[in-house]
């Protein structure tokens, strides 16, 4: 796929997902079980509901919500990332279908789904475009879900010093040095949707020194941006500052949020509702 640039994220420097597709399927852990058990409590992740997972990357969320039982559907603009969430569904026998698509041009009909979710990468899509595509195949009572599961440098001196050494091959990645601020109510969201459901909270991911090292080569800062020989010499660099501050085992502190929308009633939705119905007549 093309690399992609977004302002105000690296200084413009251009990135693609699919250079981390390996790293990102063995290093790159989900979101924890307790994640799902308060969205399941929100109602989300249902057997037989239909979900659409935004920017599913290897279908983290798309594979867990279909082994659940609901009927998912994936999309993700990287066609390596795509490959490798169907590599993962199959090898973990579940039924979620993914395809190459945009947030900004959904490739489903109005009212498919009951949910569409968007973990990790609601920051990376046109919202003036993505939204009204959300809000037209959301069907009635539907419900979009916009969720993070972030490790934390203010909280783990890992992090911290893994960040650090990011900057020293990297110095446009802007990811460094999360302040764990969450808004209750973001601002894109106010025109558009209500907000129906919220929760944050920590919880330490278990680590090994290896599955570290994997983890911060996936970062967007990394192997989706770097040369390859640049990588390399971060990854032997990490590993020589791993072995110098952390056992062979360890749990990184990481902030879990999620924030759950109802479309609201003025929505743009309604107004091409309203169009329509005045084609039609």
């Amino acid at each position: 796929m093309p690399e992609q640039t977004f302002d105000g994220v690296d200084a413009g420097r251009a990135f693609d997902w699919g250079r981390t597709s390996e790293d990102y399927d063995r290093f790159r852990p989900g979101p924890p079980d307790s994640f799902y058990r308060k969205l399941a409590a929100l109602d989300i992740g249902l057997p037989g509901q239909r979900m659409l997972d935004l920017g599913t990357g290897t279908g983290l969320l798309a594979r867990r919500f279909a082994a659940e039982g609901a009927d998912v559907d994936g999309i993700d603009v990287s066609a390596d990332q795509i490959a490798m969430a169907r590599t993962a569904a199959d090898r973990e026998g579940v039924g979620a279908r993914f395809q190459v698509a945009a947030a900004e041009s959904l490739p489903f009909a109005d009212d498919a789904f009951d949910v569409v979710t968007a973990n990790q990468c609601w920051l990376y899509f046109d919202l003036a475009r993505a939204v009204p595509e959300v809000l037209r195949v959301l069907g009635p009572g539907g419900r979009l879900l916009v969720s993070h599961f972030s490790f934390m440098p203010r909280l783990d001196p890992i992090v911290e010093a893994s960040e650090r050494l990011v900057l020293e091959y990297n110095p446009d990645w802007t990811g460094a040095d999360w302040d764990g601020v969450i808004p209750a109510v973001p601002g894109w969201s106010k025109e558009s949707f209500d907000l129906v459901g919220l929760f944050v909270y920590d919880e330490p991911i278990p680590f090994t020194r290896e599955s570290w090292r994997g983890r911060m080569r996936a970062l967007r800062g990394i192997a989706a941006s770097l040369p390859e020989e640049t990588v390399l010499a971060f990854d032997r660099a990490h590993e020589t500052l791993l072995e110098s501050i952390a056992g062979e085992r360890f749990d990184i502190w990481h902030r879990i949020h999620a924030h759950l929308f109802a479309p609201a009633v003025s929505a743009p939705r309604a107004a091409r509702l309203g169009r329509e119905r005045q084609i039609v007549r």
